[in-house]
């Protein structure tokens, strides 16, 4: 368990400098961003892991590691908007918006833990092309949570499915990384 844990602090340190620079460059932007449409950001990024995966090429230069950042962070992004309060200003000075990167990523990370223990690491025998399936799967239930407006009977919500795709993508970031040393 101790890999995994320096394994995911290496994997969101760099999904959170990726966020720095954004924000340096950007500054919140993403605040404009309803989580709806987040919801969809995020489906792109999945949806181009998939065909990659399925397609055994790209066109594009950027690779599929970069999709799964953007993926966490775009999850990242939208607890931070699903936590904050309406009136709450598009304009965040910077430190505040990683603070709270930090409080959700933080979060997450202790979620993870909670199921590592029980599930065992079993996620370090599954493919890259099952957490792509899982990711996509998490999204399509967030956009019918969406559609109803959140009105679900059993459902553990959008945040819970938030957490699990950050917790997939930063798995398939681990799996990469050790199948590209291993290489």
């Amino acid at each position: 368990m101790q890999r995994t844990l320096s394994q995911y602090d290496e994997v969101i340190g760099t999904c959170r400098g990726i966020f720095e620079q954004k924000a340096h460059d950007y500054g919140t932007a993403w605040r404009i961003l309803r989580l709806t449409s987040l919801t969809d950001q995020m489906l792109i990024k999945a949806g181009r892991i998939r065909s990659i995966e399925e397609k055994g090429k790209q066109r594009i230069a950027e690779g599929v590691a970069s999709e799964f950042i953007g993926l966490i962070n775009y999850c990242i992004i939208a607890l931070i908007q699903a936590g904050l309060p309406e009136d709450t200003p598009l304009d965040m000075p910077i430190e505040e918006s990683l603070k709270l990167y930090d409080q959700y990523a933080a979060q997450t990370k202790a979620l993870m833990e909670a199921k590592n223990h029980d599930y065992g690491e079993i996620w370090r025998q599954m493919r890259v092309s099952s957490m792509t399936d899982l990711i996509l799967m998490k999204l399509h239930r967030i956009k019918q949570i969406e559609d109803k407006q959140g009105a679900t009977l059993i459902s553990e919500g959008v945040e819970a499915n938030y957490q699990d795709i950050i917790n997939y993508a930063v798995f398939a970031l681990i799996k990469m990384a050790e199948q590209k040393a291993n290489t």
